[in-house]
Formats: structure tokens, C-alpha cells, sequence
């Protein structure tokens, strides 16, 4: 388990060595990814510097608490609020830059499949696929920040567990997401994919955690991300080759 899941995390690794095969190609890469980091960042920005107003509002049941107990249920529900909206800000930022930079992101996936070397897909992916993808990718980030939510009201533990927690379950939505574009250029159907994910899992969710870490970095987000298609692109093949067809 644990080989499969550092060798996930290799694979994105593979994904930055692209830099030195196509560095043109993943630097268009990163003009999406910015874009769509100023505009996450500025809105989650705005989220913290309004939480404490969101929590005293939420709290007034706890006025007339000791006041250990309201500081301390009022830095829990921070917590878990801010967690919760980091979580799923990951998740809209990727969808995001998926959308905004699809032509881009295209070129990285395919350049990335010559690099791979035969058989190369002879499908591709429309814009409103992408749109749809995104939108579905987006509402199951929210199950995740409800989640991570959930989980951060637990007494003593429920901070690291949500942290962990929040963590694996979004890196592993974020490295589906980032394979579907493989799949969809192969016409693979659903069943196909859940197939080659589940012969795969430990693999991927090394891949998502990576990708996860990497991407709450200050600005770690806008250099991982032409790295992360290009190491989805990597580990969708590995998984293919792995597994062959029925």
C-alpha cells in the first residue's frame, strides 16, 4: 500500500519533469491557473477577514457561557469554517482553471501522450464537457467541506481528523478530476474508469495527496497545476497498462 501510494506521489514528480521536454507548452499552463488563483484567493481572503463576524453571529446562544468555553467553542467553529471553505476552495479552483485554461491544459495532455509514446487516444474534449465536468467536480467538493465540517466538532481529535480526512478525500476528487481528461480522449465509459481507479486507488490518492500539499503552498497551486495534468496524464496510462482491456 504504502509503495503504491509514494509512487503515486512520484508521478507527480514525472509531471514536473515535463518542464524540461515542453517548458513553452507547461508555462501556458500557468496563465489559467493564475487567473483563477487571484480570484480563489481574493474570495477566500474575504471569507477570513469576515469569519469572525460569522462566528460571533452564529455563537450568541454561548453569551452567557464561562468564557473559556465561548473562546474555545468560537476558535473550534473558526476552524472548522475556514477548513471547510479552504477544502473547497482546492477543489473550485482546479474546476476553475480546468475551465479557463482547457485548450491549454489540452496541449499539456497530449504533448504529454507523444512523450508517453504510442497508443495515443484519438478522442478530445469539448468545452462544455469540461463546464459539465467542473460543475459535478465543484458539487462533490462541497460534500467534502460538509464533511471536513462535520468531522471538526468531534471533542479533542476533531481538528487533526478533519485536517487528514479533508485532505485524502479532496485529493482523491482532485486526481479523478485530472484523469478524466485522459479517459474522456479515450471514450472510456464510466464503468471502464471505476475499473482502472480501484485496480489503482493506493496509486491514485498518492497522486492526489501530492497534488493536494502542493497546492495549499502560497502560490503552490499555479506551479503545480500544469504539472498535475501532465502527472493525471502519466498515471492514467500507468493504470490503462496495468490493467488491460476487456
Amino acid at each position: 500500500m504504502l509503495s503504491e501510494i509514494f509512487a503515486g506521489a512520484g508521478l507527480l514528480l514525472g509531471g514536473f519533469g515535463m518542464w524540461r521536454r515542453r517548458r513553452r507548452t507547461m508555462a501556458l499552463g500557468l496563465v489559467p491557473a493564475a487567473i483563477a488563483f487571484v480570484v480563489l484567493a481574493g474570495t477566500l481572503t474575504a471569507w477570513g477577514v469576515s469569519l469572525p463576524r460569522v462566528v460571533d453571529w452564529s455563537t450568541h446562544f454561548a453569551d452567557g457561557w464561562a468564557g473559556w468555553l465561548q473562546a474555545a467553542l468560537r476558535l473550534t467553529l473558526g476552524v472548522v469554517f475556514f477548513g471547510a471553505a479552504a477544502a473547497l476552495a482546492v477543489v473550485t479552483f482546479t474546476a476553475l482553471t480546468l475551465i479557463i485554461g482547457e485548450p491549454f491544459y489540452e496541449r499539456i495532455h497530449r504533448e504529454t501522450e507523444e512523450v508517453l509514446g504510442p497508443p495515443l487516444p484519438n478522442g478530445s474534449v469539448s468545452l462544455w464537457r469540461a463546464v459539465v465536468s467542473g460543475v459535478g467536480f465543484v458539487l462533490r467538493g462541497i460534500g467534502v467541506a460538509l464533511v471536513v465540517a462535520v468531522l471538526g466538532f468531534i471533542p479533542v481529535v476533531g481538528g487533526a481528523l478533519a485536517a487528514v480526512v479533508g485532505v485524502a478525500l479532496t485529493g482523491s476528487l482532485l486526481a479523478r478530476e485530472l484523469m478524466a481528461r485522459a479517459f474522456d480522449a479515450r471514450e472510456f465509459d464510466d464503468a471502464r474508469r471505476a475499473q482502472l481507479i480501484a485496480a489503482g486507488r493506493w496509486r491514485v490518492l498518492g497522486f492526489g495527496i501530492a497534488t493536494q500539499l502542493c497546492f495549499l503552498i502560497p502560490l503552490g497551486a499555479v506551479v503545480t497545476m500544469p504539472a498535475a495534468v501532465a502527472g493525471a496524464t502519466m498515471l492514467s496510462r500507468e493504470l490503462i497498462d496495468r490493467r488491460p482491456a476487456p
